[in-house]
């Protein structure tokens, strides 16, 4: 019925990780690699630092949080569609330049 992937990014850039502009931008050609489009987005910018960025998207929703602090980043893609987790993967552990990625893929179903 539907794919969740779960992924934790280690030894990210803490630089790109606090900045609301590039993840946003990272997010919006994650999305697209995905083949979804956004139906609402939101961003927020925490103080000192640290950014949650949540999309609604037209095969479900699409989310990234970061802890600067800890080069760290948590990556959440629900769709209703399947899509290639390697090409996503790979995608983001290049714009955040982590040092290693973990992922976990749930088949998700709906009744019995």
């Amino acid at each position: 019925m539907a794919i969740q992937v779960v992924s934790d990014f280690y030894g990210c850039d803490s630089e790109i990780l606090d900045d609301e502009k590039r993840i946003c931008s990272i997010a919006k050609e994650a999305i697209e690699q995905v083949g979804a489009e956004i139906v609402e987005e939101c961003v927020h910018k925490f103080s000192p630092i640290g950014i949650t960025y949540f999309a609604v998207i037209s095969t479900s929703h699409f989310s990234i949080h970061t802890w600067p602090e800890y080069g760290y980043a948590a990556v959440d893609v629900f769709s209703c569609s399947d899509f290639v987790v390697e090409e996503l993967t790979a995608l983001l552990q290049k714009a955040f330049k982590a040092d290693r990625v973990e992922t976990q893929k749930l088949n998700r179903k709906v009744g019995r």
